[in-house]
């Protein structure tokens, strides 16, 4: 199949898209168990990029199941499956000029990598809300830790399946020991200097 497929070269580059848009286009990814803030925090950071004129866009695990990936399990191939489709979508988003945000528990070091290579390098942040398993399961907020220690959930990250922490994030949140905001704020200190286009 695939030797007859030929991609279409576009005649608006990304150069193009990203002077138009007057900021860089990327991926902050932020990996964490579930219940540890990576959607309250990410949700954050995209309202207060948004603020200053970027054009973003936040993908976020549940939405994205919900749509795209529905077909999906949570087995281990589906979540790799999962990851690397999120990743195809985040590569057309970053060509098209927006800064991509995404938040998805994403909990295998070799799909994390796997992102990285689909998106180039150069555009991959990586943020990792280190929360406890403990303070993760204190909050419960969606009740599904409750559900998984109850056998009720299979294949649930950090009770019946591994969560393997980055080995070397670009950013690490502890949300037991920082407020969301403060964790928002440093995220956004610490991008903008990429956000700044390399002709300015």
């Amino acid at each position: 199949m695939k030797e007859n497929i030929t991609p279409y070269k576009h005649s608006v580059t990304v150069k193009e898209r990203r002077l138009l848009n007057k900021h860089n286009s990327f991926l902050v990814w932020f990996t964490g168990l579930s219940g540890s803030g990576k959607s309250t925090i990410s949700n954050i950071v995209e309202q207060e990029l948004s603020k200053q004129g970027i054009r973003t866009y936040l993908l976020d695990g549940d939405n994205v199941r919900n749509g795209i990936n529905c077909n999906l399990t949570f087995s281990h191939e589906d979540r790799t499956e999962n990851i690397r489709r999120v990743s195809e979508i985040s590569k057309l988003m970053i060509d098209a000029g927006i800064l991509v945000v995404g938040a998805f528990v994403s909990p295998y070091e070799e799909d994390r990598e796997n992102i990285k290579k689909i998106v180039g390098e150069d555009n991959f942040i990586e943020v990792f809300v280190n929360t406890s398993l403990e303070e993760c399961e204190r909050r419960d907020v969606k009740g599904l830790y409750k559900k998984a220690r109850e056998g009720e959930i299979k294949n649930f990250t950090g009770i019946s399946a591994p969560y393997e922490n980055p080995i070397n994030p670009d950013i690490e949140i502890k949300t037991e020991n920082e407020t969301i905001y403060g964790a928002a704020k440093r995220i956004i200190e610490f991008i903008k200097p990429k956000l700044k286009l390399q002709n300015e």
